[in-house]
């Protein structure tokens, strides 16, 4: 698919075909995309642990659970945990900056070299950053971008993925991972049960509600004449519907088919 249709045929899959694996080669294939993801100062916050559902002890299973999330879990025949490395910044100390100056990604033109990385960015910028209330925050932000681009590139592969808050405290626990390692999402993989369409996009907020131009309160305009071009891309598709016969009748075979309650 091209890009615009893969972002709009993109839907939080639900019900998940638990008898079909998942090729070992698509999940890297998500990693590899993570990996390729714009990040500040090129610290690579993200890090993963990606869980085969088979390979679980029936406890560790179990615990994963939530609330909210159990059933998604337990169709899932792939969960990809996704965590913030906190103690990334301090361990490498500027050494990836360096490394994007060498390859020009860095320019003299905009005053970069080894010694201003060295004698003022990671002193006196980054260090402290680590220390400051605003930098999980900030981290997680680029371990988001990352996870997005696993997320799309399952869509490409013809796979149905689902991203879900687990326990953090659990996560911790069940993979037993370095303590800086800060516990965010996790990406649920499996071919999808359901139809890929799902009833349709998903209800979002208008437009104009979410996006200014120069300043709050003004909306920025949405061009009709784009938004034509996006739904002929696939990116923009048909909306749900409430009540949709279709899809109640979906769901009420899925149900019968793995023994859920309606």
């Amino acid at each position: 698919m091209e890009l615009k249709e893969v972002i709009g045929t993109r839907r939080s899959i639900r019900f998940f075909d638990p008898d079909r694996p998942v090729e070992r080669e698509k999940i890297q294939k998500m990693l590899e995309a993570a990996r390729l993801a714009s990040c500040a100062v090129n610290a690579q916050w993200q890090r993963a642990v990606v869980a085969f559902r088979k390979d679980l002890t029936d406890e560790q299973f179990n615990r994963l659970k939530t609330p909210v999330a159990a059933l998604n879990v337990d169709l899932a025949p792939v969960h990809i945990h996704w965590f913030n490395d906190l103690s990334s910044v301090n361990r490498i100390k500027g050494s990836r900056l360096r490394e994007l100056v060498d390859v020009g990604a860095l320019a003299p033109t905009h005053g970069w070299s080894h010694k201003f990385v060295d004698d003022f960015v990671y002193p006196q910028i980054l260090e402290p950053f680590t220390s400051s209330p605003g930098y999980p925050v900030h981290s997680t932000f680029d371990v988001g971008g990352a996870v997005t681009q696993a997320l799309l590139t399952g869509v490409d592969e013809g796979l149905g993925v689902c991203l879900v808050t687990l326990n953090a405290q659990t996560l911790r626990d069940v993979f037993k991972v370095p303590d800086e390692w800060m516990p965010l999402m996790t990406i649920l993989v499996g071919y999808p049960a359901e139809s890929k369409d799902g009833g349709g996009q998903r209800p979002r907020p208008p437009f104009e509600e979410l996006y200014y131009e120069g300043a709050y309160g003004q909306p920025f305009a949405r061009d009709p004449k784009v938004v034509e071009e996006l739904k002929a891309a696939g990116m923009i598709q048909e909306p749900a519907t409430p009540h949709n016969p279709a899809r109640i009748a979906e769901i009420k075979s899925l149900a019968d088919r793995y023994g859920l309650p309606l």
